[in-house]
Parts: structure tokens; sequence; C-alpha cells
């Protein structure tokens, strides 16, 4: 009897952090729950970032680790025990693993490693996202603050990069002895200076010799930047094969509406579902936070039911059910033919 791929969703569909100072926001996160979970999913994404408000409420790391360990609770007597967790995680500039400089490398471990112990107390055995450069931390030269781009970009990555491989030994090392995955996702050039293809991302990872280090698939950055299906299919089984690939995004290209989007979904799951068996997420930016000028949405906001006003455009539940039921349909689909070779 085939087995039915777990589904998450993302939490981005309600704003651009995990609002874990904020009151309001976890009891309309307990309420959202209640009604993804009578969709079909089975697992949630948060973004643990910790904004300004966040380190006022809880100054210490300890202090914060000790809130999402309440809001778990939280969750598992209000009936979500069975509930999985997996947080989306990015550097900062002031947390940053890559940096040249001891003490704000030093601040990025540190930060990744607070992030390891919320996701463990969430309950979660992945942490993704773009962890290696901060994300959207262009590179800039000295004085006039212009941005470097192409060869002289790629230059400068390259000592990033060979920093933050020693940065992940030791991150590599902890979240294994915490019980928990770390799944970089190689990001688009849209969004960050890199890495930004599959193929960067994988010889970052040749330095690293835990595969507790691993990989985050996310559909809409490889169409962006991928290196197309033949190649991919090579790079998935490499990864795959070397026991890094942690985790996947069902995400269309403007970060929309997943069933009327322009996305080849068997060159890109059949590679997965090939080789994996773990949970995939459907991740939705919505028209929230920071995601209008960060990510330009010039597309209307999906409202949120007993948060918004409602109006005549669809509601963040009704992109969230029919998101399911496609992915869940088109990846079926997709096993269907697997289990037919």
């Amino acid at each position: 009897m085939q087995q039915k791929t777990d589904m998450y969703f993302s939490f981005f569909m309600f704003g651009s952090n995990f609002s874990i100072e904020d009151g309001e926001f976890l009891d309309q996160a307990i309420v959202h729950m209640r009604h993804l979970v009578s969709m079909g999913y089975c697992g949630f994404e948060f973004h643990p970032g910790r904004e300004q408000t966040t380190s006022y409420k809880y100054p210490t790391y300890e202090d914060e680790l000790k809130a999402y360990q309440a809001f778990r609770k939280r969750m598992d007597e209000k009936g979500f025990s069975h509930i999985k967790v997996a947080t989306n995680v990015g550097a900062t500039p002031d947390c940053d693993p890559s940096s040249s400089c001891k003490a704000i490398r030093e601040a990025g471990i540190a930060y990744l490693k607070s992030r390891v112990d919320i996701t463990k107390a969430l309950g979660g055995e992945i942490m993704m996202g773009p962890m290696v450069i901060p994300y959207g931390g262009f590179v800039v030269k000295a004085p006039n603050g212009e941005e470097v781009w192409s060869d002289g970009l790629q230059d400068e990555l390259a000592k990033r990069y060979d920093t933050a491989k020693e940065s992940f030994e030791i991150l590599g090392q902890y979240a294994q002895s915490q019980g928990v995955k770390l799944a970089i996702e190689p990001i688009s050039h849209w969004e960050t200076p890199g890495p930004n293809k599959l193929a960067q991302l994988m010889s970052f990872l040749d330095g690293i010799e835990n595969p507790t280090v691993g990989v985050v698939l996310d559909s809409a950055q490889e169409i962006l930047d991928g290196d197309g299906p033949t190649v991919y299919a090579e790079q998935i089984k490499a990864i795959a094969g070397q026991g890094r690939l942690h985790y996947a995004q069902a995400s269309p290209p403007d970060r929309g509406d997943l069933v009327n989007c322009w996305l080849p979904w068997e060159d890109i799951f059949t590679p997965i579902l090939t080789h994996f068996d773990g949970p995939i997420a459907v991740e939705i930016f919505n028209a929230v936070g920071g995601f209008d000028h960060g990510l330009r949405l010039s597309r209307r906001k999906y409202w949120i039911p007993e948060v918004d006003k409602p109006n005549e455009y669809p509601n963040a539940y009704e992109v969230a059910q029919q998101a399911h039921n496609y992915t869940l349909e088109r990846l079926t689909r997709i096993k269907c033919k697997l289990d037919a070779m």
C-alpha cells in the first residue's frame, strides 16, 4: 500500500516572523492550526526569527527558548501533540557564520545554535533556510556602498564560503547532538547573493564531512536558478546518496497560488520522491509583514479569517486547502508512476 506524503504548511501565510512575544499572534496561531489540521496538514513550518520586539521581551536566548517550550506545551494541551514542526531560519548581518569578523561569526554560530534549541523544543527535527549567507545580504564595497556583482561577487563569496565551512562543522556537530538536521536552502539571485544554485550549495557541502548539514529543495528557487531537469535529477541523486536530502517545499515561482502556476511538477518532484520519503511543505508567501516590499508582491493579500475583514478575494484558508489537495494529488500521481516502473 502506498504511503501518503506528510504535508506541512508554512506560517509565512500569516506573518514574516513567528512572533513568540505576541500573545494575540499565538492565540491566532492555535486557531490557524486547528483549521489547517482539519484540511489534512500534519505539520507546520515556523520562522523563529529574533526581531527587536522579541529580544526586548526575551533579552536572552534562554528566555526565548522557555517561551517556545511553553508554546509547544500549549500546542500539546490543545490536541496537537501529534503535529510536527520544522523551522525556517536565516543568518543575519549581525549573526553571520560567514563573516570575516570573529565576533560576528561567533555571534552567528551562537544564534544558529539557539535556533537549533528552539527547533528541538518545538519537537522539530528539521531546521532549514538561508543559513550560510545572511538573506538579502548583498555585498557592497566601501566607501560608496556600490553593490558587487558577477565575478567580483563570486570571488567574495568564495572567501565567505570557506569561512562558513568551519562554522558549519561546529553547527553540524551541535545540531546532530540535538537530533536536528540542518537543511540549507539555495535561494534565487533575485533575493539573496548566494548560494543561488544547487550546484553552488553542493560545492559548499563538499567541504563539510557531517551529513547532518544538508539540503532543502524549494521548487520555486530551482525553477528560477536551477541548471535544468537533466542536471537537477543527477544532483538530487547525489545529494540523497550522501544522506543530505533532508526536506522539500512545493512553492510556485511567484510564491502564491500553487494550483494556478507554472510549476513542472514531474521534473521537480520525480527525482525527489525517487530518493526521499520525508515531509514536503507547501510554502506560500502572503502579502504580510516584510514580504510586500522584500518579495515585491504585487498581488492582493489572501485575507486571513478571524484576523482581516472579509472581501471578495480568496482567503488564506481557501488557498491553503486548494494547495493541500492539489499538491497531494500531484505527488500521489508521481508516486504511482514510480511504483509502476
